[in-house]
C-alpha cells in the first residue's frame, strides 16, 4: 500500500527547517546505505553528530505521532531511523530495496519520504517505485510525505535542475503483516466517515470493535 500524506509540516516549519538544514553539516550519503546499496547512493545526508540533528528527529517523530492519516497507515510500534537528505545535480539513488533490520534491532516494515523542497524548483528526483510490471512517480509538495513498503524496490531519478531536500525514515509497525495493515486502514476509513457523516452509530460501534478484535489478534 501507497500512501501520500499531505501536510505533515505547514510551509513555515518546512521554511525553518531548511534553513537549519543549510547551516549544518552534510556527509557523503554512502555511509549509511548497506553494502549492496552502496554502490548505488549518491547524495549528501546531515552528519548525525550535527547539533541541529537530535533536535530535527525529535521534531519530525512529533509530527508524524500527531498525523492522524501517517498513524492509521503504518500503526508505528517505533521510528527508528531518520535521514536527512540532500541531492544536488546528477545526484541519484539507484534501484535498490530497504535493509529488513535497521539499527541493530528494528524491523522495516515500512519506509517514508518527506519532501521539504517545492516539486516547481528542482527537476529530476522523483521517488520511483517499482512493481512487476509498472513504476510509479512520486513528486509531492513541500511538507507532503508518502508512505510505501520498505520491501519494494524504488529508487530516487537523477536531479537535472535544481536540489531536492527530504527526509527519509523507517518504521517497524505493531501490526508486522501489510494486508492485515491494509484492512485495519480500511476499516478505519469507513467508520471515520460514518462517524463524519452520521455521528457515533451501531455500524460505527461496530466497525469499531471488529477493529479492535482485530489489532488484538494481529499486534507484533
Amino acid at each position: 500500500m501507497v500512501v501520500e500524506i499531505p501536510n505533515v509540516f505547514t510551509q513555515e516549519e518546512v521554511k525553518d527547517i531548511l534553513d537549519k538544514l543549510s547551516k549544518s553539516e552534510f556527509i557523503d550519503g554512502k555511509k549509511t546505505a548497506g553494502w549492496n546499496a552502496r554502490g548505488v547512493k549518491n547524495n549528501r545526508q546531515l552528519k548525525s553528530s550535527d547539533p541541529h540533528a537530535t533536535a530535527l528527529k525529535e521534531r519530525v517523530k512529533t509530527a508524524l505521532s500527531k498525523n492522524s492519516l501517517f498513524q492509521a497507515t503504518v500503526r508505528p510500534k517505533t521510528i527508528h531511523t531518520l535521514l536527512f537528505s540532500r541531492y544536488e545535480v546528477g545526484m541519484s539513488y539507484g534501484t535498490h530495496t530497504d535493509n529488513a533490520m535497521m539499527a541493530g534491532r528494528w524491523r522495516s516494515d515500512v519506509s517514508f519520504t518527506i519532501f521539504l523542497t517545492p516539486p516547481e524548483t528542482y527537476e529530476g528526483g522523483e521517488l520511483v517505485i517499482e512493481g512487476p510490471s509498472y513504476e510509479q512517480k512520486y513528486r509531492l509538495a513541500s511538507g507532503a510525505a508518502i508512505a510505501y513498503l520498505s520491501s519494494t524496490l524504488h529508487r530516487v531519478a537523477p536531479i537535472t535542475q535544481g536540489s531536492r531536500w527530504a527526509i527519509v525514515g523507517w518504521a517497524q509497525s505493531w501490526v508486522r503483516d501489510p494486508a492485515q495493515r491494509e484492512i485495519l486502514f480500511d476499516l478505519d476509513t469507513a467508520r471515520r466517515s460514518i462517524f463524519n457523516e452520521q455521528g457515533k452509530n451501531k455500524n460505527f460501534d461496530l466497525i469499531s470493535k471488529s477493529m479492535s478484535n482485530l489489532m488484538r489478534c494481529w499486534i507484533d
